[in-house]
């Protein structure tokens, strides 16, 4: 905690690691927020289709 966080650079991008981390952690939850389906929702043949 007292030393400075290591730098990565690629060109002229120039980022922290724990930057890094932070954003790839985000992706990671984006991903699988539009992989895992929503809950609460059956689908198409739900309780609220019956009803029509």
């Amino acid at each position: 905690m007292d030393a400075p966080a290591p730098y990565f650079q690629w060109g002229f991008i120039q980022i922290s690691l724990p930057n890094l981390v932070v954003i790839g952690v985000m992706l990671f939850l984006f991903v699988l927020a539009l992989v895992l389906p929503f809950p609460g929702h059956g689908g198409a043949h739900g309780k609220d289709a019956t009803k029509q």
